[in-house]
């Protein structure tokens, strides 16, 4: 069966489809059609839907009606997640009333800012300029994500929050809910739940020969020495990336009923995700 598969021009996922488009793992029937894209060019083509399989952000979920969440291939983050900058720090209640660089409405880093200080005024960009925006004072704060949560520093900028550790004391300690897998749903349960196992494997297969992987991942570097990446993909390729579990469940449905409550999603939201993986 051909499948296209979208997925970012980030080390973590490349880390994650190592083994798949490598020939790591044997395939189960899946001839792979490899695309990739920014984040929020995948969540646009998603609501088409253009591709069988996509990365997109955990928000987009709420305006593509069309696909299931995979079980693996997720990026939750345990205790941390993006990270909102400025020139100097101010905290949390010093953005109300600011203008923030956010690198997309679809993101989830987008959603989890609303919802720890409420709507706000912002400028959309690529991620890769958020922190030139916040230099250039054409925005007083910026959201980042991706390997720059590890170098804003390098860049000039100073932290005013750590949204994963916001959404951990928030929710009890629940994993951040960043990015998901999604596949078609009209493609079947059969296909989705092999195609879960495939990606699952080939997660375990990355994690199993890391080096390797790494190496791979590193062609997406975006010029970040070896080390940041490293200790990046560790960051968002972790249990929850192999499988998202309860807890992953459990903070996905989260994250949509508190958005719910406050307003932001344009009606309420109960996102599609797969069964438990069988693994056995």
């Amino acid at each position: 069966m051909k499948v296209t598969v979208g997925h970012t021009p980030d080390s973590d996922d490349a880390f994650m489809f190592y083994g798949m488009l490598e020939g790591g793992i044997p395939s189960p029937g899946f001839s792979v059609e490899h695309v990739v894209e920014d984040i929020e060019a995948l969540n646009k083509r998603a609501a088409s839907p253009q591709l069988d399989v996509t990365a997109v952000s955990v928000h987009a979920c709420a305006y593509i009606p069309g696909y299931t969440i995979l079980r693996s291939g997720g990026s939750f983050g345990l205790g941390y997640g993006p990270i909102v900058t400025a020139m100097d720090g101010t905290g949390l209640d010093g953005l109300r009333g600011a203008k923030i660089a956010i690198p997309g409405r679809m993101t989830s880093a987008f959603l989890l800012l609303q919802l720890a200080i409420g709507e706000f005024e912002y400028v959309e960009t690529e991620f890769s300029r958020v922190p030139e925006e916040v230099r250039s004072g054409r925005a007083d704060a910026g959201l980042v994500i991706h390997e720059t949560q590890l170098s804003y520093e390098d860049e000039g900028l100073a932290k005013v929050a750590d949204l994963g550790k916001w959404w951990d004391e928030a929710t009890g300690g629940l994993p951040v809910p960043l990015g998901v897998n999604v596949m078609r749903t009209d493609i079947g349960t059969e296909a989705i739940a092999k195609f879960d196992r495939y990606l699952h494997d080939s997660i375990l297969y990355g994690k199993e020969n890391e080096e390797e992987a790494l190496q791979y991942a590193m062609r997406y570097s975006r010029g970040k020495p070896r080390d940041m990446i490293k200790e990046f993909v560790r960051m968002y390729v972790n249990e929850r990336t192999v499988d998202m579990g309860d807890a992953g469940e459990k903070a996905i449905n989260t994250m949509f009923e508190m958005a719910s409550q406050k307003g932001l999603l344009p009606k309420p939201f109960r996102p599609s995700i797969a069964p438990k993986l069988q693994t056995g």
